[in-house]
């Protein structure tokens, strides 16, 4: 038999052929994909990015406990149109700390990736209260039940702990303070906001949900929308430096 019909046993029986086609992807995705596991230099470094605080986390819990995945991305693409709309275009390192991430697979509604800072606290407050009243178009459902329903943050260390088990840089002292600092940043004016802010620098420390009287599910959604895209500073970010 030539060399050139030793192809025929594919041809001819599917058994081999599909066996013949599953090696072969298989030994492409390995190619692709086990650099990605210890080449240092697959997430550019980025500064200003840090770990969510433990108020931030519990706000992300609940974000992703309510599905706004399904209708809000976390991805800005490097597309005028989408920068022109919502800013600087979404970098792999604002996702290094999100287990699982958050960039969504559609839109019905805007994309969130730098809606911290955008808005007030208030306007916040409202959107998930009643969204119609600040946004009469919108088909979001409302949530009133977040700003009633007292946050649960009693295992939020344990919370701390397991991300930092899949790589996330919270340190001993961030585990030990964890419970603590969910008080701290949703109060106004607490005692300790400066220790808090030496963990987690630019993080903001007040009443989210206009009750001061307790910390609701609603400050912590809040505190988590408020952080995200506001942690890098664009103004120094050089997007040439990481192109290799």
């Amino acid at each position: 038999m030539s060399f050139w019909s030793r192809h025929l046993i594919f041809e001819k029986n599917s058994i081999v052929l599909v066996a013949g086609i599953l090696v072969v992807i298989a030994i492409g995705g390995l190619v692709e994909i086990t650099p990605l596991f210890y080449l240092k230099s697959t997430i550019e470094k980025v500064e200003g990015v840090r770990p969510y605080t433990p108020l931030e986390l519990a706000g992300r819990n609940i974000y992703v406990r309510e599905g706004c995945y399904n209708c809000h991305s976390q991805m800005i693409r490097a597309l005028r149109d989408e920068v022109e709309r919502y800013g600087h275009y979404s970098l792999a390192a604002e996702s290094m700390y999100d287990r699982p991430f958050q960039w969504g697979s559609k839109r019905t509604g805007p994309d969130l990736a730098r809606v911290g800072g955008k808005y007030s606290d208030d306007w916040h407050r409202e959107h998930l209260n009643a969204p119609k009243s600040v946004v009469p178009a919108t088909v979001m459902p409302a949530y009133p039940w977040l700003a009633k329903t007292e946050l649960d943050f009693a295992h939020i260390d344990d919370d701390l702990r397991v991300q930092a088990t899949l790589g996330v840089p919270y340190t001993a002292e961030m585990i030990a303070n964890a419970q603590a600092d969910v008080k701290t940043q949703g109060s106004a004016d607490a005692s300790d906001a400066v220790d808090l802010a030496k963990r987690y620098p630019k993080a903001q420390s007040r009443d989210f949900d206009g009750n001061p009287g307790r910390i609701s599910e609603a400050d912590a959604l809040i505190a988590y929308l408020q952080v995200l895209g506001s942690l890098v500073d664009f103004k120094l970010y050089n997007d040439k430096a990481n192109i290799r």
